[in-house]
Order: structure tokens, then sequence, then C-alpha cells
């Protein structure tokens, strides 16, 4: 039987975080690979899912049931202000989010639950979150097993001229509204404020993915970049979070839809994901030109039927080639 159950953790800034974890009460303790490859038994393993912007649980619900009929052991993180999270008083942006909601969920997986494994799935902005985590926490670096990015980009949107202007309007209409009506616009069930959109938009138009508030010299000298090598920029700039991402050393599965022409298109997938530099890694385009069921839109890549049919046993592959 599926069961969810929610857990409410706080973090450093008194937010209070929805975690929900989703596990298929099985009796058995091992999970055997059914894939035509026929992996070894392993053991139940630990996944992280998070939604990106305009989102809720419901994003990563579906897939998160699926790898717990398989017998792994899912949580589901929502972002502040989105689900069953608090709704902060103050301004949030993408980079508040990685830095205490991040922080408190893993924090709690580690210190707490005493995970011995994890992998982690993110869909859009929540890759962009990962990576801002982990940039400011290497110390988690290897305690994860693998990532699965669907549809994540943060630098490369605007590359052609058509998509340049659409971010420039975009932007342009958030800041007359104060927030993104993604609820009347049916992009999704939560709103989106100027502020927190505004760094998504600043990124892609300056392409590049700097930090709101850290500084590089901050960075540097902090306990929590002593796994960085990197001393590229001046001390004064804010840190580029571009230029750590070789650090991330994680194995990752990167997804990026064809018909995905303005959040996530698959050139800026490509741009983030040739900035990790990791040769081990695989990046993967779904297409009907490739042979694949569907060209996707950027939901219907992490939520679809054709989603569950062709990609999501890929993702089941890739964590449990990479399992503990």
């Amino acid at each position: 039987m599926m069961t969810r159950t929610l857990h409410l953790i706080t973090t450093k800034d008194d937010e209070k975080i929805a975690v929900w974890k989703v596990i298929d009460t099985i009796e058995d303790s091992t999970i055997a690979n059914t894939l035509e490859n026929s992996l070894p038994i392993i053991k139940p393993q630990n996944i992280f899912l998070t939604h990106g912007t305009f989102s809720d649980k419901q994003t990563c619900l579906k897939i998160a049931e699926y790898l717990a009929g398989l017998g792994h052991h899912c949580y589901i993180m929502e972002w502040r202000g989105h689900g069953d999270s608090s709704m902060p008083k103050e301004q949030f942006n993408f980079e508040t989010v990685a830095t205490y909601d991040y922080e408190a969920t893993f924090r709690y997986f580690f210190d707490e639950l005493k995970l011995d494994n994890l992998h982690c799935i993110t869909h859009s902005g929540g890759g962009i979150g990962l990576i801002m985590f982990l940039i400011q926490n290497p110390r988690y670096i290897d305690k994860i097993n693998s990532i699965s990015m669907f549809a994540c980009q943060a630098y490369g949107a605007a590359s052609k001229p058509i998509n340049h202007a659409k971010i420039i309007a975009a932007k342009i209409l958030t800041r007359l509204l104060g927030f993104i009506p993604a609820r009347k616009l049916k992009m999704g069930p939560c709103n989106e404020s100027y502020y927190t959109m505004n760094q998504w938009y600043d990124w892609n138009l300056q392409r590049n993915f700097k930090s709101s508030f850290i500084k590089q010299s901050t960075f540097n000298q902090s306990t929590f970049n002593k796994a960085s090598t990197d001393t590229n920029g001046v001390a004064d700039e804010l840190l580029d979070y571009r230029h750590q991402m070789p650090n991330i050393t994680i194995p990752v599965y990167a997804i990026s839809a064809r018909g995905d022409n303005f959040i996530s298109p698959t050139h800026g997938c490509q741009m983030l994901f040739d900035s990790f530099k990791n040769p081990t890694n695989v990046f993967r385009e779904y297409a009907l030109s490739h042979g694949d069921l569907d060209d996707y839109t950027h939901s219907r890549i992490m939520i679809s039927r054709n989603a569950a049919k062709e990609i999501w046993p890929t993702v089941t592959d890739w964590i449990e080639r990479h399992a503990q």
C-alpha cells in the first residue's frame, strides 16, 4: 500500500519546509532489477525529489510513487511558499530556497534520519537550487550517489533573439503585475513574485549564474568552501556558481525536451550540463526525431504517460547503476 507522510522541518531562518515521505509498504528488503540489462539485486535506495517554480509536490508525486512501487524510499521537498510549506513574510528567490530550504532538508536526511545513501531527482528550478546548495555545502557531494535532472537550465534560455525578447517582455510584465499569475494562466498551482522570478530573468539575460548575496571573497574564506579549488573572479564580485560547477562530481543524468522552447530549451540544458565537465555524465534530449514517443514540453517531460513509459525507467536504471 502506498503511503505519504508529511514531516515539517525548520530552516535556519525559521521557515517550515514540507518533506513528504512516499513509500510502498512491501516486506521484501531488496529490489530485483527487471530492466533488460538486469543489474544485481540491491537494497532500497533513498531518493530526494523537488519541483521548480509554479509547482508543488504534485510535480514529483507520480514518479515518486512509481519509484516507491519498485521498493525505493522517496522524499519530496516543497519550497517555501509552495504546497504545505510555510508562506514566508520576507521575499525570497531561487538562492534563498537553495541556501535555507535545501540545507534544512539535507541536514534532516543525514543528521536526523542518518541516511546512508541518497539520489536526487529534480525538475526545472529544483535542479538549479540543488546546484547552488551543493556548491555552498560541498561536504554533501560525497554523500549523494546520483542526480537526475529534468528540464534544468539557468543561463541559456535567451541565446536566440526571439527568446531574449520573450524574457525581456516577461520580466517587464511580471514587474508591472508584481507576480506571475500562474493559476490563472494554468502554469501551475503557485503564483511567483517578481522578486523570485527576477533572478532567473537576469541569469538568462546576462548569461551568468551569479549569487544575489554571496561575495567571492566570503566564499573563498568560508569553511564550506574547503572542497573548492576554483579561485576565478575578483574577490569583491558576487560568487559565480558556474565557475564552481566542475566541483560537483556526482554522476548526472540530464534530460531535456524538444518541445520546451522557452523555459528550458535543449541548448540551455546542454550549456548547464557542459559546465559540470564530467565525462561520465549523460545528456539526453527526448524528441520524436530521435525515435521517442513525444517532443514533450517543460511539464510533460516529467509528468505524462509517455514520460512514465519511456523516461522514468531510464531514471530507475541510472539510480540502480549508482546504488549503494
